[in-house]
């Protein structure tokens, strides 16, 4: 079996098909620029993630050269794009093009949780941005 392209993540393996996203392991999704945390799985093409934001952090810069999706389940969480903040609520997504500098941060009280996915291509972190 491929060892997975994320650090910490769960590599799917022949036969798996289901995995319990509370409980299959814990990650950091942006080692040195994010606060969030939580599950990962990769697959062969995309990798999945369920996070959790806390409440009252910002992330530095950063990009990933592989497209993201996030999906809102709880709380609301604002991005930013060329200079230019977005929030977004439960129940929306957010779309980050390849290669795309943007932070976030979650200025609730409460914690935000999103679920994620990227393409396989590079693995779930991307790199600060000076």
């Amino acid at each position: 079996m491929k060892k997975p392209l994320t650090p910490g993540a769960k590599r799917a393996g022949p036969g798996e098909y289901v995995f319990d996203m509370h409980n299959v392991n814990t990650i950091m999704g942006g080692l040195e620029y994010s606060p969030v945390f939580g599950a990962c799985v990769e697959g062969e093409r995309m990798i999945v993630a369920l996070m959790r934001y806390p409440a009252g952090k910002p992330s530095d810069a950063h990009s990933h050269p592989n497209e993201q999706w996030i999906f809102i389940l709880e709380g609301e969480l604002e991005i930013e794009f060329d200079g230019k903040w977005h929030r977004a609520k439960a129940g929306e997504a957010i779309y980050v093009p390849a290669d795309k500098v943007h932070k976030a941060a979650n200025s609730g009280t409460q914690d935000v949780v999103f679920f994620t996915c990227k393409d396989a291509s590079h693995g779930l972190h991307g790199k600060r941005v000076a």
